[in-house]
């Protein structure tokens, strides 16, 4: 196979960080080519080399593209040469067309006039090539993440690309949505467009994969040939970790004692949508040092229980009954929440979950400003010893605590919203989907830190899209499907097959 691109002693730094270090990377015209490695180990630092994110004169070494040297200052240099990167974070318009998002600084243009016509041709003629069924005057905030993914891939074929970068393109889609882009880079694989994808979800990247590079620590360690069925994922962790790692989640011998936190016959009415009922007669019961697993499919209504309880934060026309230590408590605000001992890891640790323009420092004590103050000032010294203590205990890898957020990987990000809650000193904690976008070495550094946290007696419900991440952390599974809980599993019990099966069951019962 002809080579499209090779990437010849790439060394990136930030300060005195060194993010890649001497990196060589290689990919064939034609094939997918995954990147992978833990948080951290320069994967997106690498691709934004080559996209121009980073550009010429920030970085030493090489970058050769069908056979040129090349010299991008811009994102517009690569995308005038065919190559597209589509990151985490999508960069789409809400309130603008699909039509308009596919084409922006890429108009369809007479005379210095957009002609609307011919865009909303084109936008629609190149949605029916990425499989997206919608009208291109739809507005961006009206879809889906998975339809607004494939919209980014539209846009990346308007710019008629060659060599495509996916940046954790599923990490926020459903399984269903996830599959669907999958699909369509095989599809756009036949039609001879190149990719390059980055992904912590090794199953993924073994079903679609020619080839898959391993950074570790900001250094190629090797790139592996997938023959179907040959590679697994622990060979790729192997790589990632620099060693075998044999369990995925540690072991813990569970000490449970009465139950501690209750909610009862709970309902909840969608915010937005008069009389459309989103949360229906929950009832879940959490004992002391017992690690409660809710289970479900994407729109389950599993984010909107936790976000209800936790201080009415989502909802109205909201019943129900909350009991602690068999007591009935008020919970009609955060802060009421936060007072009775109750903290809310959120799904969504970048909008909702961090300050990420504030340092580590003001993160951990964001929730906890009167344990470090006195008649409303801060005391800097208790800060500091908070910051450090939190920073240590979890293993927050960073230069100090006055390091911003927004410049952490994505695992010690994620360390930092649980620093935040910990330092709380709750007594339950709601963990919504605490190891999303997060690599396999982060993940079991987390599920370690939970373990602890149960060991010490606190109550933890754990919300999680991965079945085996619930099945091998949670000592009893509620199953949720469309705002109710249909099913209740022990540990013992428990197994991806029959917790579909509760939701199966329960969908065959409406009909």
């Amino acid at each position: 196979m002809q080579t499209i691109l090779e990437m010849r002693n790439i060394t990136k730094c930030f300060g005195s960080v060194k993010a890649l270090d001497n990196v060589n990377f290689q990919v064939e015209a034609g094939e997918i080519h995954a990147l992978v490695g833990e948080n951290g180990a320069g994967k997106s630092t690498l691709m934004n080399v080559l996209s121009g994110v980073h550009p010429y004169g920030t970085y030493s070494g090489e970058i050769i593209y069908q056979g040129k040297h090349c010299i991008f200052r811009s994102i517009r240099d690569s995308e005038k040469n065919g190559i597209v990167i589509i990151h985490q974070e999508l960069a789409l318009i809400p309130y603008l067309s699909i039509g308009e998002n596919i084409f922006l600084g890429n108009e369809r243009a007479k005379m210095a006039v957009i002609d609307w016509e011919k865009t909303h041709w084109d936008a629609t003629q190149i949605l029916r090539k990425v499989g997206l069924k919608e009208n291109s005057h739809v507005l961006i905030k009206d879809l889906g993440v998975g339809k607004q993914q494939l919209v980014e891939i539209a846009k990346a074929l308007a710019k008629n690309v060659q060599l495509l970068i996916l940046d954790e393109p599923t990490a926020a889609l459903n399984e269903e949505d996830a599959d669907n882009l999958l699909r369509l880079l095989l599809e756009l694989k036949k039609t001879g467009i190149t990719s390059i994808l980055i992904s912590h979800k090794l199953h993924e990247v073994i079903k679609v994969a020619d080839s898959i590079t391993i950074l570790r620590d900001g250094a190629t360690i090797e790139t592996l040939k997938v023959n179907h069925g040959e590679i697994s994922e622990d060979r790729i962790i192997k790589g990632m970790v620099g060693r075998e790692l044999v369990d995925r989640f540690p072991k813990r011998r569970p000490r449970i004692g009465d139950v501690y936190f209750e909610v009862r016959n709970w309902n909840v009415d969608d915010p937005l949508i008069d009389g459309r009922r989103v949360i229906k007669d929950v009832n879940i019961k959490v004992h002391k040092g017992e690690i409660v697993g809710i289970a479900g499919l994407m729109g389950s209504g599993r984010t909107e229980f936790a976000m209800s309880v936790f201080g009415k934060a989502y909802g109205k026309n909201i019943s129900g009954q909350i009991f602690k230590e068999g007591q009935e408590i008020e919970l009609n605000n955060v802060q009421q929440a936060i007072n009775n001992g109750l903290a809310y890891v959120t799904e969504d640790r970048k909008t909702a979950g961090l300050i990420a323009i504030e340092d580590i420092k003001h993160n951990i004590s964001l929730s906890s400003l009167k344990k470090i103050s006195k008649r409303w000032i801060i005391n800097d010294h208790q800060e500091n010893e908070a910051a450090l203590t939190y920073r240590q205990k979890l293993n927050i890898k960073s230069s100090s605590i006055f390091q911003k957020v927004q410049n952490l990987s994505g695992g010690n990000q994620q360390k930092v919203v649980l620093a935040k809650w910990i330092f709380a000193a709750p007594d339950i904690l709601i963990l919504d989907e605490p190891t999303r976008g997060i690599d396999v070495g982060a993940k079991y550094e987390i599920y370690t830190i939970i373990n602890h946290l149960a060991e010490e007696g606190k109550a933890i419900i754990f919300i999680s899209s991965e079945l085996p991440e619930i099945l091998g952390i949670c000592d009893r599974i509620y199953v949720m499907n469309e705002g109710r809980i249909v099913g209740e599993l022990m540990k013992e019990e428990a197994s991806q097959e029959s917790i579909m099966k509760c939701i199966m069951q329960s969908n065959r019962g409406r009909y």
